[in-house]
């Protein structure tokens, strides 16, 4: 396997006014660190799979397990990592607890995702 380096600047030539620009727009670190965690969530296929059943409609736990072929315990394992991150949210009917994505945002991550890697 041949190895490509990464191709880098000649000479060393800072563009002062540009570095100054984006760190004045630089989100804190903290920030930052958040996104990234945000991130690892949808690094997951078993909770990428979730979100995309979650798309289409409100689901109790049950008809998730069915459609992914997974046991309820995995299933709710995973919406535990996915309430907490806010990308999901609940509510109750009777004796079901029924899933739907927290808001609009989650399906446009996962629409622009998905349409990046089909062009």
């Amino acid at each position: 396997m041949v190895r490509e380096e990464a191709e880098k600047c000649e000479f060393m030539c800072v563009h002062e006014d540009i570095v100054k620009l984006v760190n004045e727009k630089m989100p804190e670190e903290e920030k930052l660190f958040d996104l990234a965690e945000f991130f690892k969530i949808f690094g997951d296929t078993t909770r990428i799979r979730i979100l995309y059943v979650l798309m289409c409609s409100e689901m109790c736990v049950c008809d998730l397990a069915q459609i992914l072929g997974m046991t309820q315990s995995a299933i709710s394992h995973q919406l535990r990592v996915l309430k907490q991150m806010e990308l999901v949210r609940n509510r109750r009917e009777g004796k079901s607890i029924f899933y739907s994505l927290a808001d609009g945002h989650i399906k446009t991550i996962l629409s622009q995702g998905l349409e990046h890697i089909e062009e």
